[in-house]
Order: structure tokens, then C-alpha cells, then sequence
């Protein structure tokens, strides 16, 4: 354990062994999880999820048996509260998305600067991203690239956020 605190400093503030683990579920393929990562959701006291679904078809596909709680964009700042809470208590909370890394381009911006916030230890757990496989199997160079993201949803801020981006010297990936 002396690795694993001096890698992650705000270990060391954490009295209580509530944390935040910010968990890379599989992209498509359940086998392209990390051992890490299946290590942390067998041992978590509860996992927090996108969609209690989707989350459940790669926890029951390893035999892992835990607690699990919607969070997504329509209950995040209620719910972020309720963890935060949980976590204060000592709780060690596994954050997933359904498919991908928390808080790239799903949901969890809003936990985890509330646990920031309050003194709580963030440990990324990495493993698949859909940016990353769609880099390497482009062919495009990949030593200067750009993560945009989702586009904005109105055609007129779509247009206009295209034609700023057409100009940057590098690889684009949505």
C-alpha cells in the first residue's frame, strides 16, 4: 500500500478509506476490462452507474455481485450529494460509464469535482476508449490530436464549431 499512496498523495488525507474510483468498463468487447479494474469492482462497497442495465450485463458476465446506483445527466446532482455523503462515511465508490471512461464524454464531471471538493481521493482506474481505439486503427498521425467530443446538437452551432475546427493542424476525433 506504500506505492499506492505516495502515487496518489490525497491517500494520505483520507482517514476514513472513502474514495472515488473513476472505472474504464469495455468499449464493446467485455473482455477488454482490466484486471485492475475487475479487482476494484469486486472490492468497491457500491458502484455508481450510467444505467443499472448496461452496468449489470458486464458485472454478472465476471460474477461480481454488487450494490449498484443509477447516475447519469438527469439525477447527477442529487445523486453526486448522496455519494459524496456515502463516501465521507468511509464508502469506496467505483464510478462506470456504460461503455468507456467516467467523465470522458459521459457522465461524471460533476461527482468528481464534488469529491475534489471535499477532500475525497480520485483514483482513475484506465482501460478502453472509444477515442483511442479510433485513433489507432485510423492511420491518421497520431503524435497531435485533438479530443472534441460530441458536437453541439443545433445545426447553426454545429456549422460553426466544424468550421473553427477545420482549421486546427492536427487529427480530429468526435
Amino acid at each position: 500500500m506504500a506505492t499506492q499512496t505516495a502515487s496518489y498523495p490525497a491517500l494520505r488525507r483520507a482517514t476514513n478509506g472513502g474514495c472515488l474510483y473513476l472505472v474504464s468498463t469495455p468499449i464493446g468487447n467485455l473482455e477488454d476490462i482490466t484486471l485492475r479494474a475487475l479487482r476494484i469492482l469486486k472490492e468497491v462497497d457500491l458502484i455508481a452507474c450510467e444505467d443499472t442495465r448496461e452496468t449489470a450485463k458486464l458485472l454478472n458476465h465476471y460474477g461480481i455481485h454488487k450494490r449498484a446506483l443509477s447516475y447519469h445527466e438527469h439525477n447527477e446532482v442529487v445523486r453526486a450529494a448522496e455519494i459524496v455523503l456515502d463516501m465521507e462515511e468511509g464508502a469506496r465508490v467505483a464510478l462506470v460509464s456504460d461503455a468507456g471512461t467516467p467523465g470522458i464524454s459521459d457522465p461524471g464531471d460533476h461527482l468528481i469535482s464534488l469529491a475534489i471538493r471535499h477532500g475525497i481521493p480520485v483514483i482513475p482506474v484506465p482501460g478502453a476508449t472509444a477515442f483511442g481505439a479510433a485513433l489507432m486503427a485510423s492511420g491518421l498521425p497520431g503524435g497531435h490530436f485533438h479530443f472534441v467530443g460530441f458536437l453541439p446538437p443545433k445545426r447553426v452551432a454545429r456549422r460553426k464549431a466544424l468550421k473553427t475546427l477545420a482549421a486546427q493542424p492536427a487529427t480530429l476525433i468526435f
